[in-house]
């Protein structure tokens, strides 16, 4: 796709560039105020992956021995954000021998003769606050013995991305983005000594109000960004502790509403939810952030940023129940209304298919739209549609014609766990709302659910009327498997059985009102090549009257025992050496 930047993209990069020159005349840092630590969690395989040439970024593998991460190839608009925000430091210090050390050494300097004159991506607020962060929490790691040209070239460039930052991070759009800049010049002002630049308090003290709701809640809904602010407020607030910097309320206030509403999008497997672009999150970050936010409150009985939770036994389930993000902060979005996903243990049974971001455009569209997601669909539409592809790379669509009303409701009955919710993201189109009806058993060991498509006014009918006409109204039920599910139709078609991995059994069966299949899915994982195949549960019928309900169950077979040692190897969302050389 041609892109032209608009005059205002234009002149942005303009301002970055030119403070990023201007700032290469600040005066370097000296040194460090205190003795910084590791802060990211870097993946091992992957920091192995990278001194072997093996680049993966964005889903595009790149081989070159020998070579350097900045051979990387990709569509830049995804690759860049990687490359130049340093992420795969961290994984060179959880290798941590002397080839990475010298590995992280050549490509720092590489970067820095390259973009020390302002050019390249790397120079906006929100990528230049993660690197600081990177390069001053992994100082031990990349300046141990290291010359002292480098070192000093080192300290110079941290000066320079310093000084820009403390001039540019009210260009970083509100939410993750304020964050990432606010935070790494936060810490980069305390952490470093000799620059001249003060911790911008107030500033981030308003951000924690402004960008995160009273509930912990972000706009774009997305459950791994928010652990990402959170890791980040905590980042800053030991900045500000080792340097006996008086810590705003607002912060710690902030982090204790992000780690609540984490604690109720967490798994019983440890991992976060899959929604809106978000992946289950890197092996222990989850558990780090959430251990570092202190003692855990009980869990909310109502829905937090959106989503219900139901959880019982070795049980979660987790159903997104809010309205999708709105306007910007929709383009990673998903038409993922009333899904949801369950966990039994440490193994994941139902789940989203996931972003197909790094997959390339269709799989981008494709993995956001309702049939990717474990709800309800009709006649091919979505909850929520796309609208027309941003001019600007990546190139994202915003959702468009939301649902208006998305309602829930949890409650406890004497012998089960009840979420009741419902959208109207048909009935502008064929005048009908969705709800469904989720129920627990205390023990964890079934899930009763009911989707009902229906009317609810004159004018519903008529608009139902009018579309069933035109057209015939087929409906689907999807449950999207996880991919080490084994699943199998038993009882003549009637039942499906769903073998884990730790030898728990699951069987899916329903009313008879609809046609049961089993048919092909795709698990969508970032840092994959690939998607990898799955299966889903189909429930198909076909919308014919005013109202249309389908009843199902998802119950534990009887032979199976509640506790099961299950000690099996975890794949990470992120843990990509089964498919990179």
């Amino acid at each position: 796709m041609d892109y032209t930047p608009s005059w205002r993209a234009r002149r942005m990069a303009h301002l970055n560039r030119t403070h990023a020159r201007r700032a290469a005349r600040a005066r370097a840092a000296t040194g460090f105020a205190a003795a910084p630590e590791p802060r990211g969690i870097g993946r091992f395989a992957r920091g192995r992956q990278l001194l072997s040439g093996n680049f993966l970024f964005a889903g595009v593998l790149t081989t070159s021995p020998g070579g350097s991460v900045w051979d990387a190839e990709g569509d830049p608009a995804l690759i860049d954000p990687d490359l130049h925000g340093f992420g795969w430091l961290d994984d060179l210090a959880a290798v941590g021998d002397a080839r990475a050390r010298h590995a992280a050494r050549d490509w720092i300097a590489q970067w820095i003769e390259t973009c020390e004159d302002g050019s390249g991506p790397g120079w906006t607020p929100e990528l230049a606050g993660q690197r600081l962060i990177r390069w001053i929490s992994h100082e031990g790691f990349v300046l141990r013995a290291a010359p002292e040209d480098f070192r000093a070239t080192y300290l110079r460039s941290l000066g320079q991305q310093t000084r820009f930052l403390s001039k540019r991070w009210s260009a970083a759009p509100a939410g993750l983005p304020r964050m990432e800049a606010l935070c790494g010049l936060t810490y980069a002002s305390l952490m470093l000594t000799g620059v001249r630049a003060l911790p911008p308090l107030a500033a981030l003290a308003k951000a924690c109000r402004t960008d995160v709701g009273m509930d912990g809640s972000l706009t774009t809904r997305n459950p791994e960004e928010l652990l990402t602010v959170l890791t980040l407020l905590q980042w800053a607030i030991r900045a500000l502790t080792v340097t006996d910097t008086d810590i705003p309320s607002d912060l710690t206030d902030c982090a204790a509403r992000a780690a609540a509403t984490l604690r109720s999008l967490r798994h019983s497997d440890g991992g976060l939810a899959r929604f809106h672009g978000g992946g289950r999150g890197l092996d222990g970050a989850l558990d780090t952030a959430l251990s570092q936010a202190g003692p855990a409150a009980p869990l909310s009985p109502e829905p937090r940023m959106g989503y219900a939770r139901l959880s019982a036994g070795r049980t979660s389930v987790i159903a997104d129940a809010g309205p999708p993000p709105q306007g910007a902060a929709s383009r990673n979005g998903h038409a993922s209304t009333l899904a949801f996903e369950l966990t039994s243990g440490r193994r994941a049974v139902i789940v989203n298919c996931g972003s197909g971001v790094t997959f390339g455009p269709d799989w981008r569209r494709a993995g956001r739209a309702t049939p990717s997601h474990s709800t309800l669909s009709l006649a091919g539409y979505s909850s929520s549609r796309l609208g027309p592809p941003d001019p600007a790379p990546p190139h994202r669509a915003a959702l468009v014609d939301p649902p208006e009303r998305v309602q829930a409701v949890l409650s406890r009955q004497p012998d089960s766990l009840r979420a009741e919710m419902s959208h109207d993201g048909f009935r502008s189109t064929h005048g009908l709302t969705h709800a469904r009806i989720l129920e627990m058993t205390l023990d964890g060991r079934g899930l009763i659910g009911e989707d009902l498509l229906t009317t609810l006014s004159d004018a519903d009918k008529a608009r139902f009327d009018r579309a069933q006409q035109a057209e015939d109204l087929p409906i689907a039920i999807r449950f999207h498997l996880h991919p080490d599910v084994d699943a199998h139709v038993d009882m003549g078609g009637a039942a499906v059985s769903l073998t884990l991995k730790s030898g728990e059994i699951w069987v899916f069966r329903h009313d008879g009102h609809a046609e049961l299949s089993l048919k092909p899915s795709v698990y969508l994982e970032t840092g994959r090549l690939k998607p990898r195949p799955a299966q889903q549960v189909v429930l198909s019928d076909a919308a014919m009257s005013y109202a249309t309900r389908i009843r199902w169950s998802l119950t534990k077979a009887q032979d199976t025992p509640d506790v099961i040692r299950d000690l099996g190897p975890l794949r990470s969302e992120d843990d990509d050496h089964e498919d990179a050389p």
